[in-house]
């Protein structure tokens, strides 16, 4: 029978639609798409094929935009927002409307051409996330911004584009994205009534009945979350209480970076390197002037959620918010556990 299960966070629904469900096995999406792949930017030699960088990991005897670098950051050039302008904040009868202003910059995580983040060194994941921290601390000091997103689309169903060259994205927004916000009221209105917070609790309970365990390894763990969106849908979370993940220590960045990779690598072997999104949720930039939450060192848990797309959302999701998962996650870590690397 169909199984319904609320989300503990943000009080969602999902069915588990087990009289659909397949067997973890007969999932496969090879993010490997049959179309012409256009001629990649991104690569070293390639830097005047690119905006000029912002950011870079390079030896000090290199030339910023030119050859040696390790990772770079550069704006993109089809910005969602642009960084240029100020905010202007008006109504129009009852529609509220700004000027698009924010960032939106692009993080070439590697030199080589390489299209999986799974095929990365630990410690080249290691920098990526040091990059991360460094360029959300930066944007944080621009009072015009609210809350920074990293976000990866990997394979062209997930939006990854022609390209095959590893990248994340980076976009500061103007306002707390309605997703971040239902979080934090939902972690908030946990934490009042259990003075706990629900990600800690989460944590307990999953290292204590393994059911939904993938790894805990050097402080982080990897779930299939209880009300899982999508089959083989992964959350990477710190053991340690933490909301905001810029303040992470160097020694746990290599850390993440290792939990991160083995991840990605059972997923990449497991489902024929599926296409996916990554998106890491922190605290938003916490200004008396814009709202503080004052509950939020103690009730939110920075985490990283990880979405192989495997299967389509389609009408009825769209009419009611409800998702409809056809693997149970109980059977998608298991599987993802069994894959040996």
């Amino acid at each position: 029978m169909p199984e319904l299960r609320k989300d503990p966070i943000l009080g969602r629904w999902v069915i588990i639609a087990t009289e659909r469900a397949k067997r973890p096995d007969q999932f496969s999406g090879s993010s490997q798409q049959d179309y012409a792949e256009k001629p990649c930017p991104f690569c070293e030699g390639k830097e005047p094929s690119t905006p000029p960088e912002i950011y870079s990991s390079r030896p000090r005897h290199t030339m910023p935009n030119g050859p040696g670098w390790e990772l770079r950051v550069v704006p993109s050039i089809a910005p969602f927002l642009r960084i240029e302008g100020e905010i202007d904040r008006r109504g129009k009868g009852l529609y509220d409307l700004m000027n698009g202003i924010g960032a939106h910059e692009i993080i070439i995580e590697t030199n080589e051409h390489i299209s999986n983040m799974a095929d990365l060194s630990e410690g080249q994941i290691a920098k990526v996330i040091t990059c991360y921290i460094d360029r959300i601390n930066d944007l944080e000091k621009d009072q015009r911004f609210k809350y920074v997103l990293v976000f990866k689309n990997h394979g062209w169903i997930a939006g990854g584009g022609r390209v095959k060259h590893s990248r994340s994205q980076l976009i500061a927004t103007p306002v707390n994205p309605k997703r971040v916000k239902e979080e934090l009221a939902g972690t908030r209105h946990y934490y009042e009534y259990h003075e706990r917070c629900v990600f800690c609790d989460m944590i307990r309970q999953e290292l204590e009945s393994k059911d939904r365990l993938i790894l805990d390894i050097d402080g982080f763990i990897a779930i299939a979350p209880f009300a899982s969106r999508f089959p083989f849908e992964v959350w990477i979370l710190p053991k340690k209480h933490s909301c905001d993940f810029t303040h992470m220590e160097m020694s746990h960045r290599v850390d993440l970076g290792r939990i991160i990779k083995q991840v990605l690598q059972k997923l990449k072997k497991g489902l024929n390197d599926p296409p996916y999104n990554y998106i890491l949720h922190t605290a938003p930039f916490r200004r008396q002037k814009m709202g503080y939450w004052k509950s939020i060192e103690h009730d939110y848990h920075w985490h990283i959620e990880i979405m192989p797309r495997l299967t389509r959302v389609a009408g009825f999701e769209w009419a009611t918010g409800f998702y409809i998962c056809p693997l149970p996650p109980e059977n998608a870590a298991k599987f993802l556990r069994e894959v040996q690397l």
